[in-house]
């Protein structure tokens, strides 16, 4: 098998932000991403302590795919992520404790998030550590991504503000419900429609001129 190139490994890395966005397109991580988006502020947080411990996991258990027993390779994972969810958990409340306070239980439950796990299982353990690196990288701002804009979008909507920066003034009149839990399913509603949307129209552009090739050789 030839060495992955150094487009394979970019492929792998702008997957996450688009084309296999992890909350937009795969649909995954729900729970932080509905539970603590109410501020642009709370999604970059998360967001940042999941790519943490995503890339840090990937090259870990890439590194050792080829010593970990198969039999324990799923109890090692969690052990792993455990770990560099500790570490996250740490910084974050000796760096900014207000913010490890807002968003309390939902930074240890990092450890559960399917799309960590799942990332191993299915490509860190499975590839060469730069590529582990690359994917870990790509999913895991892919993840920020959508944590910020489902949060910002809460927070100008519900607080007319952006990053606790006020927008519109005193004249504006919030939308409470935006930053209550309802108002997460529904700009995510919202935001899942707008890709789905987006990814149809591509996916009809991108097929359009092969059709109208198979047209005129057939004429």
């Amino acid at each position: 098998m030839s060495a992955k190139t150094p487009e394979s490994a970019y492929a792998e890395l702008v997957k996450g932000l688009w084309e296999e966005n992890p909350v937009f397109i795969q649909v995954l991580g729900m729970c932080p991403a509905l539970a603590v988006t109410n501020t642009a502020v709370n999604g970059l947080a998360m967001g940042g302590a999941t790519l943490f411990v995503m890339v840090m996991s990937s090259l870990m258990i890439s590194s050792l795919r080829k010593v970990i027993p198969r039999q324990v390779r799923i109890s090692t994972y969690i052990v792993v992520i455990a770990t560099f969810v500790t570490v996250a958990d740490m910084l974050l409340e000796a760096f900014t404790p207000l913010i490890h306070k807002e968003l309390g239980a939902f930074i240890s439950l990092i450890v559960v998030n399917c799309l960590i796990l799942g990332r191993q299982e299915a490509f860190a353990s499975k590839n060469t550590p730069r590529m582990a690196v690359a994917d870990g990288l790509g999913m895991g701002i892919g993840f920020t991504f959508a944590l910020v804009l489902l949060g910002g979008a809460r927070e100008v909507l519900g607080k007319g503000a952006l990053f606790g920066v006020s927008l519109f003034g005193d004249a504006f009149e919030p939308w409470i419900i935006m930053i209550l839990p309802p108002g997460g399913f529904l700009m995510l509603g919202f935001l899942l429609l707008l890709f789905a949307s987006v990814k149809e129209a591509k996916e009809n552009l991108n097929g359009s001129p092969a059709a109208d090739t198979s047209d005129e050789r057939a004429a």
